[in-house]
């Protein structure tokens, strides 16, 4: 036993009371160069990168209630770059190269585990789609396979290949998926960001902007006015319209709750991550063996982090038709986020037309997966003025302009009329 190994020891005997806490509880400053508003991934990513990559230390991550408290710590774990539009694809595929080096980034255990993703398919048609999208994810790098069912047999046995409505021919797999741990991503990059001077303040609400001319100064939070020397990035996901709206904007966006669920403890059976291409379920197993899984969103508007029975009801359903072995195990917890569900189903990285405000919005489904790359594309939008080259189709102004990119065939699209 190493010398680490050691410290464990000693510190699960003594009551842990060696521990010292992974970041600083500083009051708010006066004025900063930069805040960032929204202490989950993609914040604590943003002012993390802001630091390291751009040399930014005069930050602030300001968060109304604890660091990750939001969907960072209330999701399913997914990552993967499996997309088709080019407007996609190539940013996903930043996120995971940086994924694939986090770790060792900020010196931090995230749990990253590429255990691979499939997305099965059931008709000829769907796996025309899905060899589509597969030769896309060739193009950028991220590799991609595409599955006879012989092959997903030897793999997974345990699937329904044979349902009468939903007969599973084969799927798109891509290796290099997998799942990371929420609250790690989040303390790695809190940790990180502290150690390069960035104060993150929790317990502090953003509750106005202070805009003068056109051009943001600041905030005023419940702990009192903050300045911005340079510029406030908004990193908020579920409650980006509310708090955009203190600055008098309306997004192109709708809020509503996502739910994820995860069943008792089981022997490890499932290989990856699988989804089902005949309805909206996943699923991929924890590390502590349960079985974590979600669909849909619910259909109305909320700010709730909170669910209800018909979609716990047609959650069950999908994964009872695409195993149905699901049935026999008991559910143990289910919880919900708050979804910024934009209008095409892609995200948002851009400048508003208030001088040194930016949003960081509309991210749907594929949050968590995109946290790296959010992080860094936001910082260099704050840092240099220009969008990162990933990222320049997540434009403010793409609906008005009718350049959308609607990619509901990896999940990205909201049904909302």
């Amino acid at each position: 036993m190493n010398f680490s190994g050691f410290k464990v020891v000693r510190e699960a005997l003594t009551g842990h009371r060696g521990w010292g806490p992974l970041w600083r509880d500083p009051a708010p400053q006066a004025e900063y160069d930069f805040i960032v508003v929204g202490g989950g991934g993609h914040g604590l990513a943003t002012a993390y990168y802001l630091a390291s990559a751009f040399g930014e230390a005069r930050v602030a991550v300001l968060e109304k209630g604890w660091l990750g408290s939001g969907n960072i710590g209330r999701n399913t774990t997914i990552i993967r770059s499996n997309y088709l539009l080019p407007g996609n694809q190539p940013f996903y595929e930043f996120s995971m190269k940086l994924w694939e080096g986090l770790e060792q980034e900020f010196n931090f255990n995230a749990m990253v585990s590429q255990r691979s993703i499939i997305n099965l398919f059931h008709s000829d048609g769907q796996r025309d789609a899905y060899r589509r999208r597969g030769n896309a994810m060739h193009l950028s790098g991220a590799g991609g396979r595409l599955l006879s069912q012989a092959e997903l047999r030897e793999m997974a046995p345990f699937l329904n290949f044979d349902n009468a409505r939903f007969p599973i021919k084969g799927g798109l797999m891509q290796t290099r998926a997998g799942t990371a741990r929420h609250d790690g991503v989040a303390w790695g990059y809190a940790r990180g960001a502290d150690r390069l001077g960035v104060d993150l303040i929790q317990n502090c609400e953003v509750t106005g902007f202070r805009i003068e001319d056109g051009r943001v100064l600041g905030v005023e939070t419940s702990r009192g006015y903050v300045g911005a020397k340079k510029k406030v990035g908004v990193a908020v996901a579920g409650s980006s319209g509310r708090v955009m709206a203190l600055a008098g904007m309306r997004l192109p966006i709708e809020s509503h709750v996502l739910q994820a669920f995860v069943s008792e403890g089981l022997k490890p059976v499932i290989p990856g991550v699988i989804t089902f291409g005949a309805g909206h379920f996943y699923v991929s197993q924890s590390d502590k063996g349960g079985l974590v899984f979600g669909g849909d969103i619910d259909g109305y508007n909320s700010y709730a982090q909170r669910g209800n029975m018909p979609v716990i009801e047609d959650v069950a359903e999908g994964g009872m038709a695409l195993m149905p072995m699901i049935g026999r195990a008991r559910l143990l917890r289910a919880w919900g986020g708050i979804m910024d569900m934009s209008m095409d189903g892609s995200p948002i990285i851009d400048a508003t037309h208030v001088e040194g405000l930016c949003l960081n919005a509309g991210w749907c489904y594929g949050g968590f997966k995109a946290t790296p790359a959010s992080g860094y594309s936001f910082a260099h939008l704050l840092a240099t003025g220009r969008p990162h080259a990933t990222a320049t189709a997540f434009r403010l102004d793409r609906f008005a302009r009718g350049h959308v990119i609607d990619e509901k065939g990896v999940g990205a699209q909201p049904n909302l009329h």
